[in-house]
């Protein structure tokens, strides 16, 4: 027994190094090889996976930020000090601007009656091409656009490389609803009509080589007409609206703190807001360690698993909604704090799902849990058995209860007869201790007001729909009818 917890001891001390869950792997690249050769070694080691690593699912994929508004609203300047801000992030600017289509001959002799701010006048399939290979992690080569012939180069380019921040900045970068799609984020800049005009006229003269009236007629004829028509209703797909644009340093700095939050979350929760995954700790990582290992005792695996539990449990009650309360301490001093919600309930999934309700009963004294049995049968988890579940659920919270979210299928019944039952969906929490991204996309396509907490999303399912590298079959480890 001593040596036993001698080697317990050792593997949380070893869990402390370059840690690596689903898309997170180049810790594990490093750490594999410093642990196998000396650091002077240039001997690269290959960690044994029994799935390969080169799939596009488990590629970085970058944070897109979408920049708009009206013509010299600030929209460059705006993302020269985001990008001056993230200076510990590779970030790349992609102007639309370079994707206007060159001029035919008949156009060019009659360029002041072509309108350069309608949507047509921009290459959105070449646009729309070069982000989806940036975001693959390609680098691409974007057009060289001259303003003064209104022709693109023919043999010159901006060769643009796969970075941690995409900009796409432009008028009409909202327009087009496959654009958006790709963006994580959408600012809209608003600045003053007469400010923007102010500025237009002194770049187009001084940088695109125009007159004052061609630039005052270009701007009543079709700058300020599009912008009517296509720039200021784009506005409402937008995330935040800077006013003011690069002279409101409060909202920039606000955004670049959410851009360096968003940085460090796994992708899937970059795609889905209501995917929580909580804080890793080299506690965390020791027990992940402990319970994955295929030699651990039965004893120390239900130890380990019953801690992760608690925080996952804990972290969920987090999401509850809470009222102010005060109260007197023994000091006679008033203090304000909030009240637990009220109306709570567990739901576990049996039988797995049971191992995490005495956590629960440990959190939330006295709390009423019901019960749901789904036939799982492959990746398929849609026939309910049985179900027994407190009458008044409609009226409250619901934790769901299950270790492990795989193919999403079972999840999917369980939230679904909770529905049925009168629970709001954006009333149920879905607590796991591990997640595949697979089952993640099934559930939060489905159900996108209900949150997910999990303590780990690892890297895929394998061919027999089990969680890579995952840790088996919890309930049969937990409840020791593995053998």
């Amino acid at each position: 027994m001593l040596a036993e917890t001698k080697e317990i001891d050792y593997v949380m001390e070893a869990a402390s190094g370059p840690h690596f869950s689903g898309l997170r792997l180049d810790g594990l690249m490093s750490a594999a090889a410093s642990s196998s050769s000396p650091r002077s070694s240039s001997t690269p080691t290959t960690p044994a996976f029994s799935t390969p690593l080169t799939d596009s699912s488990v590629l970085k994929q970058p944070f897109v930020i979408g920049v708009s508004g009206g013509t010299a609203s600030g929209k460059t300047t705006v993302c020269d000090m985001i990008i001056q801000q993230l200076h510990d992030h590779r970030v790349v600017l992609v102007n639309q601007d370079s994707f206007y289509r060159g001029l035919t001959p008949e156009e060019l002799q009659r360029v002041h009656e072509y309108n350069f701010d309608h949507p047509d006048a921009f290459d959105t399939e070449q646009l729309l091409e070069c982000v989806n290979e940036l975001k693959n992690g390609h680098s691409v080569h974007v057009p060289m656009y001259d303003f003064k012939t209104h022709q693109r180069s023919s043999n010159s380019f901006r060769q643009v490389n796969a970075s941690d921040v995409i900009i796409l900045e432009g008028i009409l970068v909202f327009h087009d609803q496959r654009v958006r799609n790709l963006m994580n984020m959408k600012i809209f800049v608003d600045t003053d009509a007469d400010v923007r005009l102010a500025r237009r006229i002194r770049r187009d003269t001084v940088e695109r080589g125009r007159d004052i009236n061609s630039v005052l007629e270009q701007y009543a004829k079709f700058v300020k007409p599009a912008f009517d028509d296509f720039v200021l209703p784009s506005k409402k797909y937008a995330d935040v609206i800077i006013p003011r644009g690069g002279d409101n340093h409060v909202a920039i700095d606000l955004i670049v703190q959410h851009i360096h939050t968003k940085l460090g979350q796994h992708d899937l929760c970059k795609i889905y807001p209501n995917v929580y995954v909580i804080q890793s700790t080299f506690q965390i990582r020791g027990m992940h360690t402990l319970i994955r290992d295929q030699d651990i005792s039965k004893h120390d695996f239900v130890f380990y698993s019953d801690r992760l539990i608690r925080l996952v449990v804990e972290h969920g009650l987090g999401h509850l909604p809470f009222t102010e309360k005060q109260i007197f301490t023994p000091t006679g001093s008033l203090y304000t704090g909030v009240d637990f919600c009220k109306k709570l309930c567990g739901v576990s999934i049996v039988r797995s799902g049971e191992s995490m309700e005495n956590a629960l009963r440990a959190c939330c004294k006295g709390i009423k849990i019901g019960k749901i049995l789904i036939h799982r049968d492959g990746d398929n988890g849609k026939q309910l058995i049985y179900e027994k579940l407190p009458k008044d659920i409609s009226e409250r919270h619901v934790l769901l209860l299950d270790p492990v979210l795989a193919t999403g299928n079972s999840a999917n019944q369980a939230i679904e007869l909770l529905i049925q039952k009168g629970v709001p969906e954006s009333h149920i929490i879905f607590l796991n201790l591990i997640s595949a991204p697979e089952g993640i996309h099934c559930v939060c396509k489905r159900f996108p007001s209900l949150k997910i907490v999990t303590s780990e999303i690892d890297a895929s399912l394998n061919e027999e729909f089990r969680v890579i590298p995952g840790m088996g079959e919890f309930g049969d480890r937990y409840f020791g009818t593995d053998d």
